[in-house]
Order: C-alpha cells, then structure tokens, then sequence
C-alpha cells in the first residue's frame, strides 16, 4: 500500500504525519545554516570542568582490546577499520552508526586505565569533530544521540584529557559548550517520549559540568523536573512501557544528582522523587536470574549494569505484584516468577519501540527462565519482526498482531515506527490467597478484525510448582465472526538454555538444573523460534505452540515441576 492511500485509509496516520512534519520543520528553523554561528561560539576560557559525572555503567577490557585492534562491534554489527576512522563508515547500518556516534563505547577503554586507552579514546574524539558536521553520518546530529554523546564525554573526559595538549582541552571544552548550546536549541522540538527526556538529562549535565551563569543551572533543572514528572509513572515506569528505559535513564539521573552535591547544590525535587520511583520499578521487572523480562522493547540491557544500579536501591522487601501505571502484573511463588504484560499500548508518539505483546508473559524457576518473549532486534531488518504478536508467548489470530503498525514501511520510519491501533481495553482481575495467585486478564485487540475478545487465566500455586492456565477466544457483542471459526496460535517461547523434548502427551522442559512438563487439552507441538536480544548474536531456540481447531475457543495448558 502506498503511503497516499494509507493515509486516505486511516485518518489518525494522517495526523501524526502532519504533526511530525511540522515539528521537523520547526526544528531545522531552529538549526538553519543562518543561526548556527550562535553554536560555534567561543566558550568560556576555563580549561577545566567544573565537576565530572560518576560512571555507572563498568567496561570490558576485551572490548577494548578490539577497539585498539580497529573491531567496532555495535548494535549488532561489526565494523573493521584499517587506517581510516570509523566515523566516515557509511555503509554500516545506522544502528551501529548511532551507537559509534554516541561515544558510549568509550566505557570499555575507561576500563583500562592506561595511556594507550587515553591516546586512542583522545584520537577518536578529535577524528569525530575535525569532521564538518556535513560529512558525518546523519544519525550523529540527532537530538537524543547529542545528548548521549555529550554525557559521555563528560564521564570519560579525564580519559580523554589526560596529558591532552593545552589547545586540544580547549577545542575539546569549546566542542562540548557548542554542541550543548545546539542542543538547547533543539530542546523544544525533540521528539516526544525518551529523546526528549534525554536531552534534559543532557542540558543539565552540562549546566553542572561547564562554567556557566546559576539562572541556567536552575532552568536546566527545572525543565528535566517537569519532564520527568510528565514521562515517569507513579509506579516508577516510563511512559513508552520499555522496561530497558528505567535503567537506562537511571544510568543518566543516578550521576547527575551526584552532580549536583558535587556542586554543592540543592537536587531538584523531581529528580530526587524520580529516581526514588524507579528503583523499586526496575526490581519488578527482574527474573531470579538477575535479567530483565522482555517486553515493549527492553533486553538489551545487561546483567551487570542491573546489578550495578541495583546497589543504589535502598528499600526493602519483595518487589509489588503490579504496575498499575505501567500496565504489568508480578506472580511470584516459591522462586518461581510470572511477570505478564497487562497495560495498553502508549501513545502513538512514545510508542516506536512498543511490541504487540499484550497478555504475553515470561516464566521463570529457580535461576533459569523457561518462558520468554523474543525481545527486541538491534538490528534494523528484523526489528518489525520482533515487534509482532507471534514473537511473543501469548495468542495470535488469523496470523496478525493484536496491535497495527502501518503497513508503508516508509510511512513506518518518518513516524518512528510507532502503533497505530491496538487494545483499547485490558481489564484485569487479582487474587492472592491461600490457593495461589490467581489473575484474569483480557484484550480487545482482535475485535475489529476478527470480532474477538482474548481471555487469559493463570494460576502459580503457592510453592511454586505449578503454573495453570486456560486462553479463551469469545465472540465479542455485537460482533459476527464466532469464536473458533477464525484460525489461532497458543506459542510459549522457551529460553535457549532450555533443552525441550515431546515425551508422551507432554513436553519435558530441562533447564538451570530443574525439570519441567507442559501439558494441554489441544495438540501441541515444538517448532522452530529465535530469541533476537542475546548479549552476542540471535540465539536459535523453540516454541510451544498448541493450535485453535475448528470449533474450538479454549485451551487450557500447565507447566508443573518434576519433584
């Protein structure tokens, strides 16, 4: 479909393209070749920084050894350099170019702490801006990647300027109060949801770290407060429903309110109240394993860095049952943790990392996860792949996703890639009592297509062992198609650690030194699957799927623990 009859086709795409070529065309008004003196500036002629943000986030030696040798692995995609720098690659995917462009790497050689790593991180630094802003790759100039970039070289400027020549700190100072003073005037047409955010991360980053006037740390910090309490749930999640967002922008918050006592300053209240927030939320979302459960977007975040902001929470106790915010409900029972998605999709502008994943949830016992979504991609061919309803364990119908995406990829990438129609309803009901936890959900996302209404029932007994559950399809009011006429897909994606073998009526699940059996009342099978976000590459792994006959509107199913 073209993207003129898609348009004609769906009134609200036709807004949001309206919408998001205005604020484009506000933003190059604000960055027109005529206003861009106002960037190159001098700076002040201090030749230091007023204070350095505390690094969260550990590197790897290894990384950096590959890094000296010319190997950029980013975003999925691996890059060798002879003697060009890598900042005139242009065929990498952009993925890689936004990650190479945001200088978050430079971790890895922080790590090692030697002159080697200094002169190599200083050598990229200045290969990056000896570059016209023309010539390098567009990805760079974007609002959240400059903000990205320009918290990283606050964090890793003593390796950067360490034994640095006295003219390279002051070109290196003068870059950094250019590109902030850029930014500021970006700010009011970023892209809604995470960029935004970052960005006011980044401007008062750079308030603090820069010698600058006290009015324009105050304003800095009050705008990212009312950013933040605009963006941040009350339960502590973000508003795009990305669990990966919670760590990452503790990542950022966690040193600028360091930051501020650096300076001697007061934290500003909504800082403070958000950060407070966020702690408990990324405990909810954690398996006993230590990895993050994989919806809307989130893991690929790693296992150290959850450990590492983990160390900051304080409170006490087991992380709460549900997210009401958020949109997601916890199950857990005798070390076996149930984390479902049971929210609506966010709003079209935040939504361009959301997957259609309602009801899906994630299954683990012990130290290892059994159930899992596929995650998402890092790169950019297969991410619309992830992003469907069939990556994730949960129904499918007719073979399409509960939630739209429009249907012009090229429409799709103006846009941001964001969901278009979905559920507009996701009731849910809870009981925990002596019997186990008990929860009840449902979704309306295949009613306009299908005249549908998706049920799901789980129980996780309470010691653990038992994990029941039934998936109803019901004819929704007023609807004609009748439940069971419509073809349909019960998949449970298992991890890859997992080993899985019919046996019998059942499936044996072996993994982390545990035994599990899945049974249902509806043939079931193993097919092949893929899990997209394993720290080095797509892992190969299966699914469970168990198959809607004719006639048929329920299936109910157990994973139960061998004893």
């Amino acid at each position: 479909m073209t993207i003129a009859a898609e348009l004609v086709d769906d009134p609200r795409l036709a807004g949001l393209m309206a919408k998001e070529a205005w604020r484009r065309a506000r933003r190059r008004l604000r960055t027109s070749p005529s206003l861009l003196w106002l960037v190159h500036r001098r700076a002040s002629e201090s030749d230091r920084l007023m204070a350095v943000p505390r690094q969260i986030e550990r590197g790897d030696r290894a990384v950096a050894e590959a890094i000296y040798g010319g190997r950029f692995e980013l975003a999925g995609h691996v890059a060798l350099m002879g003697a060009t720098t890598p900042f005139r690659v242009s065929e990498a995917p952009e993925g890689w170019q936004a990650e190479l462009a945001s200088f978050e790497w430079l971790r890895h050689l922080a790590e090692v702490e030697d002159a080697l790593a200094s002169a190599n991180a200083r050598a990229h630094v200045g290969d990056f801006y000896a570059l016209r802003r023309r010539r390098r790759a567009p990805v760079a100039m974007r609002p959240d990647i400059i903000a990205r970039r320009l918290m990283a070289l606050f964090t890793h400027a003593p390796l950067v300027l360490a034994q640095a020549e006295p003219a390279f700190t002051r070109r290196f100072l003068e870059r950094l109060a250019g590109e902030a003073r850029l930014l500021r005037r970006m700010a009011p047409e970023v892209t809604d949801g995470l960029p935004r955010l970052q960005v006011r991360i980044a401007l008062a980053y750079a308030t603090l770290c820069l010698p600058g006037a006290s009015a324009m740390i105050r304003t800095a910090g009050a705008n990212l407060a009312a950013e933040l309490d605009r963006q941040i749930f009350a339960d502590g999640g973000h508003a795009c429903r990305n669990p990966d967002a919670i760590a990452l922008l503790l990542k950022q918050l966690l040193p600028l309110r360091q930051l501020y006592s650096a300076r001697n300053l007061a934290v500003p209240r909504g800082l403070f109240s958000a950060i407070d927030r966020m702690l408990p939320a990324l405990r909810f979302f954690l398996h006993a394993d230590g990895s993050q459960a994989m919806f809307n977007g989130a893991g690929l975040v790693s296992r150290s860095l959850l450990a590492g902001l983990l160390r900051f929470d304080e409170t006490l106790g087991d992380p709460v049952g549900h997210m009401r915010q958020s949109g997601y409900q916890r199950l857990a029972q005798g070390g076996a943790v149930l984390i479902a998605d049971a929210g609506l999709a966010p709003v079209a502008t935040m939504s361009g990392e959301a997957h259609a994943g309602t009801l899906a949830f994630e299954f683990s016992s012990g130290r290892q996860r059994f159930v899992v979504n596929c995650g998402p991609s890092p790169r950019d061919e297969w991410r619309r792949l992830a992003r469907a309803t069939a990556a994730h364990s949960t129904v499918t119908v007719g073979d399409r996703s509960s939630s739209r995406f429009p249907r012009s990829e090229r429409l799709g990438r103006f846009l941001g890639g964001p969901l278009v129609a979905g559920p507009t309803r996701v009731p849910a009901t809870r009981q925990d009592g002596r019997e186990g936890q008990h929860l009840t959900l449902a979704h309306d996302g295949y009613r306009a297509g299908f005249g549908l209404i998706h049920e799901r029932e789980l129980l996780l007994s309470p010691d653990g062992m038992l994990l029941e559950g039934a998936d109803r399809l019901h004819k929704a009011a007023g609807r004609g198609v009748r439940a069971g006429e419509a073809e349909g897909a019960l998949r449970f994606h298992l991890h890859p650690d997992v080993v899985a073998e019919q046996a019998g009526k059942g499936i044996r699940l072996a993994g982390g030194g545990e035994v599990w059996w899945f049974f249902a009342d509806a043939p079931v099978s193993l097919e092949d699957s893929i899990v997209f976000s394993c720290p080095d590459a797509p892992r190969p792994t299966a699914q469970i799927v168990a198959r809607f006959e004719p006639g048929r509107a329920e299936i109910n199913w157990r994973f139960e623990r061998q004893h």
